[in-house]
């Protein structure tokens, strides 16, 4: 209890020298205290932008606010844009832990000793970051591998930072004005699940053994094989990637690597992994990425850290497909009405409204040079004008449009005269044709085809069942009715049981006359 204790009041601290309270507390309901703050410590600096402060805060913090700081970078639906843009800034810039540990962690993990486990460990790390480091080993074979080895007590510190951060959370809600909307508490859980999945290194694992399955005949992305024999949640091992950081274009230069190309290729890459698999690479900054150098795989991307993956649905790809279609042809009602249809904007939402939003988002885009054109601005602008119409931007949206941007970025760092509608347009109306047309009906035909051919001879069994409970719940439904009517009904039964009755018996008694002329003729 002491200990969160302490760490409550340093946060608190940090957060009084950087001014915090005066972003907090920017409301008009908030004036009278900030005035009263302003007046107890008046000794601070505060002309940097609270952007800068925001981040040098978070830095100030720990690793944990730092990848909160990254986190809340993204969400630029609900940030202002001088905070998001100097969020992005941040970096992990965490040193790394002993050694000692490491290869304690190692041992505990997979059982044996990094010696007894590898042919060579290289006890100095390669790389350091908030939740994991990376060592290099030799495994038994020959084979090079990377060994990534989880932070001791990463769990524990994430937990104790979580718990400050949702208290956080609710203070921001309750004394910002724009507190509501930004979510705070919603935010702080999003965090803390993507904290909790970069934690499981298993996870990661698999993420990365998905994405190189997908990408099994590329020859645009290598993706490092898993070595299962020697993972758990903790520790990883992998193949390890021989390359040139993507951010160092000079070395890729003197290698010969074509950026122009290198460009196209990860526009590619990247709405293959959208459109064809609906499992994307979401961490796609330069720090993960890698160009191969080798002579059988030159000038291929390489991806690592697979902490973070974005998944779509088919129907997140089938609302996205209608929207770039309908913004290709500037059809904005359209834009409207696929917002309205898919449920992300209210109802009562008027269409007209909402076209007329659009359009003053996205005209004056047109007017500009193709290569002008941003992808990833346009989903940001449309996101900020959503909140307009109360539309709630889904998380896995969010992640889309911030790996875009991060690829947009790469490609124009690139090739400055990336024209990402050039690139990506060709590929899009081929995914659209493919799944709005003809080979998209009989292609999703063929796949429920295996479904269909076992439901098939089920069907009358299935439908007596769904007429027997359609029928019980009908009865149900029309219990009481029938309660109420039940005296006349019996009235009614007997009348008509009565007539029946006399029918029966008058036609019995003709028949039997008739009967008995016919014995009687017979005699005679």
């Amino acid at each position: 209890m002491i200990i969160k204790l302490l760490r409550a009041l340093n946060i608190v601290r940090i957060a009084l020298r950087y001014g915090l309270d005066e972003i907090i507390l920017s409301s008009s309901s908030g004036h009278l205290f900030l005035k009263i703050l302003s007046g107890l410590f008046f000794w601070r600096d505060l002309r940097a932008p609270r952007g800068e402060r925001l981040r040098r805060a978070l830095e100030e913090l720990g690793p944990i606010f730092v990848k909160f700081g990254q986190l809340l970078s993204t969400r630029r639906d609900l940030l202002a844009l001088d905070i998001a843009d100097e969020l992005a800034r941040l970096q992990d810039r965490v040193p790394p832990f002993s050694s000692d540990l490491a290869v304690a962690e190692i041992t505990r993990a997979l059982g044996r000793h990094p010696d007894e486990l590898f042919a060579s460990f290289t006890r100095e790390p390669v790389a350091s970051a908030s939740v994991a480091q990376v060592h290099f080993a030799v495994l038994k074979n020959g084979k090079e591998v990377a060994v990534k080895v989880l932070r001791p007590h990463v769990h524990r510190a994430i937990k104790k930072d979580i718990a400050l951060l949702r208290i956080v959370a609710l203070f921001i809600e309750r004394l910002w004005i724009d507190g509501p909307r930004l979510k705070p508490r919603e935010v702080v859980a999003e965090f803390e699940k993507y904290l909790h999945d970069e934690c499981d290194l298993m996870r990661e694992a698999a993420n990365a053994s998905q994405l190189r399955r997908n990408f099994a005949d590329s020859s645009l992305l290598l993706v490092p094989e898993m070595f299962w024999d020697y993972c758990s949640s903790s520790v990883i091992v992998m193949e390890r990637m021989h390359g040139i950081p993507i951010s160092q274009t000079a070395r890729l230069i003197a290698e010969g690597v074509d950026l122009k190309k290198l460009s196209r290729d990860g526009v590619e890459i990247f709405f293959t992994q959208v459109f064809r698999d609906g499992f994307f690479h979401a961490d796609m900054h330069p720090g993960n990425i890698m160009v191969s150098t080798d002579a059988a795989t030159f000038g291929r991307y390489i991806a690592l850290d697979f902490g973070i993956v974005g998944t779509l649905t088919d129907f997140d790809k089938d609302y996205l497909a209608q929207n770039f279609l309908a913004f290709f042809q500037r059809d904005y009602k359209r834009v409207a009405q696929a917002h309205i249809e898919s449920g992300w904007a209210p109802k009562e939402t008027r269409v007209d409204e909402l076209e007329a939003a659009v359009r003053a988002c996205c005209e004056p885009i047109f007017d500009r040079p193709l290569s002008q054109i941003s992808f990833g601005q346009i989903l940001l602008q449309l996101f900020q004008t959503s909140r307009r119409f109360n539309i709630e931007v889904q998380p896995q949206l969010v992640l889309l449009q911030k790996t875009l941007l991060n690829i947009e970025g790469l490609g124009r760092e690139l090739d400055p005269d990336l024209d990402l509608w050039q690139t990506a347009k060709p590929f899009l109306e081929n995914w659209m044709r493919e799944q709005l047309g003809w080979r998209g009906l009989l292609a999703r035909l063929k796949t429920e085809a295996p479904y269909y051919a076992q439901l098939l001879p089920q069907l009358p069994r299935l439908l007596h069942r769904t007429l027997s409970l359609s029928a019980d719940r009908q009865q149900y439904d029309y219990k009481s009715v029938l309660d109420q009517i039940l005296f006349e009904q019996r009235k009614t039964n007997r009348f008509i049981a009565r007539i029946i009755y006399f029918s029966g018996g008058l036609i019995a008694g003709i028949l039997l006359v008739q009967l008995l002329y016919q014995l009687q003729d017979v005699y005679y």
